[in-house]
């Protein structure tokens, strides 16, 4: 019975560690820092060194397209039904080593300089107050739905030059891919792989005439400012197609989910709210405070090109290896009193791994600050009672290892 129990607290996916990882983090980190899962058929890092170590470590790959190509295939889905999906994600950069992946990111980087990025600013806020604007007159809502979810994905559209009148139909392509990736094992996969695909595929041809119509007339959109950069071997517009779409998923989704698990964080300590509002230029570390407790991504997975030992564990050539870039946020040996709540700390001093580390680390991750700081700031001035709705629990959204956040965040204020 007890190496049953023991079992069960030990499966990253069972339903009460995914609910509440952090004794599952601990549990690894103290007792099994390198831990094979059976329920996963994968490997898990939790140490803060070794979640570090393996960002960079060549010898774990970014090249997951097989990988995911071999995920789908145990859900049951054919290789054709999502073949725009698994081509697309081939070319980002995020799936990329070496020359490969420097190049795209390199391409990629000159639209998000922090000059660039600081003329963005502007459209941030006015996204932001479009959205709070339409709340001036109730007095409790659930923000996911009324501003979280919709304020990511306005923004890279509008940063991307698409159209107003685009936008909706633009957003609904790009979340049915965000759906495939994240989904429990109860969703009907054979459907939402249909929609998925579908939505991938109107989305890239979307994109290749956003592309094609950028080339041909400049702007300071950021596509443009990717085409900029045009150096031997630049981007193809497949590629630009490819990572562009990764640019929107990766800002709608994890931008999203990280706007609700910093207010969460923020409504259930009071005392540091407090302290935020008696300061606000405490709101920059408060910021990375949210972004190091409770990531939207809790993991992100390599695949071992050759076999090594760690920590006296041998990991085979062709293993996944889940990399805890939440766990090593909670570790005791890099954060002191880890599992404090604590916007006071100094952020010059702090290594979270919520962004990555290394080539790798997110290339949006300046954007994503600027839209967290503009949104908390803002949410606090016009909302001063602002607090969790006591009569509507929040509702977690936690059906697998790489994406964390809120179905629902009810307030009042």
């Amino acid at each position: 019975m007890a190496s049953a129990a023991r079992k069960l607290q030990l499966n990253p996916v069972d339903p009460e560690n995914l609910l509440d990882p952090v004794p599952f983090y601990k549990e690894l980190r103290e007792n099994d820092p390198v831990h094979w899962s059976d329920a996963v058929h994968a490997w898990f890092l939790t140490r803060h060194e070794d979640v570090m170590n393996g960002l960079r470590d060549p010898r774990l790959s970014a090249d997951r397209g097989k990988v995911l190509e071999h995920q789908f295939q145990l859900m049951g889905l054919r290789p054709e039904s999502i073949r725009e999906v698994t081509d697309t994600f081939k070319r980002q950069m995020v799936c990329k080593d070496g020359s490969a992946h420097l190049r795209l990111r390199r391409q990629a980087s000159a639209a998000f300089t922090p000059q660039v990025l600081d003329s963005w600013r502007p459209i941030i806020h006015r996204t932001l107050v479009m959205l709070l604007d339409k709340l001036r007159h109730q007095r409790q809502v659930d923000l996911v739905p009324e501003v979280f979810y919709l304020m990511p994905p306005i923004v890279i559209a509008e940063l991307l030059g698409v159209p107003a009148e685009d936008r909706e139909r633009f957003q609904e392509w790009g979340e049915a891919v965000g759906h495939l990736t994240s989904t429990g094992s109860t969703t009907n996969m054979v459907e939402l792989a249909r929609q998925a695909n579908e939505g991938q595929g109107r989305l890239n041809r979307y994109l290749e005439a956003l592309v094609e119509e950028r080339r041909r007339a400049p702007g300071d959109d950021l596509i443009s400012h990717m085409l900029r950069f045009q150096e031997q071997g630049g981007m193809t517009t497949e590629e630009v197609v490819a990572n562009t779409s990764l640019l929107l998923a990766a800002g709608h989704l994890t931008t999203t989910d990280q706007l609700g698990n910093g207010l969460y964080e923020l409504l259930t300590h009071p005392d540091q709210l407090e302290l935020l509002r008696e300061d606000p230029t405490l709101l920059k570390p408060a910021i990375e405070e949210m972004i190091r407790f409770a990531p939207a991504v809790p993991f992100i997975h390599r695949i071992a090109v050759d076999t090594f030992e760690l920590r006296g564990r041998t990991i085979r050539k062709g293993d996944i290896v889940f990399l805890g870039l939440a766990s090593a946020n909670h570790d005791p040996a890099v954060f002191e009193d880890a599992d404090r709540f604590d916007i006071t700390r100094d952020p010059h001093q702090q290594k979270p791994m919520s962004f990555g580390f290394g080539s790798h680390h997110c290339l949006g991750a300046g954007l994503a600050r600027r839209e967290l700081e503009i949104a908390f700031e803002e949410l606090l001035q016009r909302m001063p009672e602002l607090r969790l709705d006591e009569t509507q629990l929040p509702r977690i959204k936690c059906h697998g290892l790489l994406f964390r956040g809120f179905e629902s965040l009810h307030v009042r204020w």
